[in-house]
Order: structure tokens, then sequence, then C-alpha cells
């Protein structure tokens, strides 16, 4: 299965050398591209230099735009899947293999990498959250999602075109939701995921807490108006 690394990167300059490194390195089987979202630091710089696969935005899209446009770019190049990949090393790209042997002998749409297949929850305000959310998931698709907020996704070709194509797919748990209640099949596989070891990430408590409001929001009662065409 070709499979595409999409690496969404907003001011990592002190992340992306280390994260896209080991890649190259260890896991050349993968193809990669990041795709830089408007960063206001030297991340272009450091790509530019290393001669990363690189599609620089001029301006911010947020994740949502960043990650459709690799979305795009694994669609038109006619890869099999593609993987949502964190710039800032809290995800291991050694889980990869498992999650695309999955999809394929499972003949699986989406496949998450979750910290909480056989692992418990903490109880941060942070997994609390992901309690609410995969509560939320469980009520409006009877389907259990145990980590609804993990970034590490990989998607197949059924829907990476969808993803690729239509306004309104972002890479969230109200995509999830959304896609499960539409005949999905969507799988989790076992994964660990690593600290954030330099930078800030962009949710910070504030951040954390509209997040928290705009997806069960969404998951409630925006999901039920979109439309899958």
């Amino acid at each position: 299965m070709k499979t595409l690394i999409i690496i969404p990167a907003y001011n990592e300059s002190e992340n992306i050398e280390r994260v896209v490194n080991n890649i190259k390195q260890n896991f050349p089987q993968y193809d990669y591209v990041i795709i830089n979202d408007g960063s206001s630091d030297n991340t272009t710089e450091i790509c530019k230099k290393n001669n990363y696969n690189l599609i620089d935005l001029p301006v911010n899209l947020g994740l949502a735009g960043a990650f459709q446009t690799g979305m795009k770019y694994a669609f038109k190049k006619g890869y099999d899947a593609a993987i949502q990949f964190d710039g800032d090393g809290q995800h291991r790209p050694e889980y990869i293999e498992s999650m695309v042997k999955t999809m394929e002998d499972e003949k699986m749409d989406i496949v998450i990498g979750s910290r909480f297949v056989s692992k418990k929850k903490g109880l941060t305000p942070r997994m609390l959250g992901s309690r609410v959310i995969s509560f939320l998931i469980l009520l409006t698709t009877g389907k259990r999602v145990k980590d609804p907020t993990s970034g590490m996704r990989l998607y197949g070709k059924n829907v990476l075109e969808e993803f690729a194509n239509k306004i309104n797919y972002g890479p969230e748990p109200d995509t999830i939701t959304y896609l499960l209640n539409r005949g999905c099949k969507i799988k989790e596989v076992q994964v660990e995921m690593d600290e954030r070891i330099a930078g800030t990430s962009y949710l910070n408590f504030i951040g954390s807490i509209r997040y928290m409001i705009k997806m069960c929001t969404s998951i409630i009662f925006v999901q039920w108006f979109r439309k899958r065409s």
C-alpha cells in the first residue's frame, strides 16, 4: 500500500529536523510531505536547507487547511493511503506499519493510532475532555472510539478523495462521527506517543475549552446537517 506521511507544521523549527530525519533514515519505505502552515519562525528555512519535500503555505490556514492541502497532494499523486502525523515529535513512525496492515487486512477506511485500546485514560482535564467526546460519539453513532482526539490517523483511498476535495472535512472527532454515521469502517490500533520536547502546543487552556465546546456542539447538532456527496 503506497502510503504518504502528511506533516502539518506551524512554528516547528525546534522539532521538524528530528521528526523528518527519523522518517528518512529509519522508515524510507514511506514518502512524506511537510505542509508549512504559514509559520512565523524559520521552519521554512530549515526545510529548504535540508531539501525536504515541502509545500509552503503563504498564510496560516489552521490544521484543517494544512491537512487538506496534504490530502490534495496525496490524491493527485495517486497514494493508496495517507497518515496525519504531527510535526512536534509526539507520533512514532514505527506504528505506521501495524496501522497499514490493519487497514489492508480488515478493509478499514480509517485506522486511528490510539493510546487507549489496551490502556486506561488518565484523569487529567484533557483526558476528561476526551472521555466526554468518546461518550458523545457513542451516543450519536453507537460506536465506541476510545481515543477520539488522537492526531495520528491513517486514511484509505475510499475516503482520501473526500478529504482532499470537500470543504467540511477537518481531521477532527466531529468528522469521525459524521463518517461513522455514513457507514465508514474505522478501527483503533494501540500506539504509544511521546511528549512534545520543544515548542508550544496551539491548544492552551483557553484553546482547549473552545475546542471542547466546538467539538461537542458539532457532534450533537451540526453533523446531522452535513452532506456527503
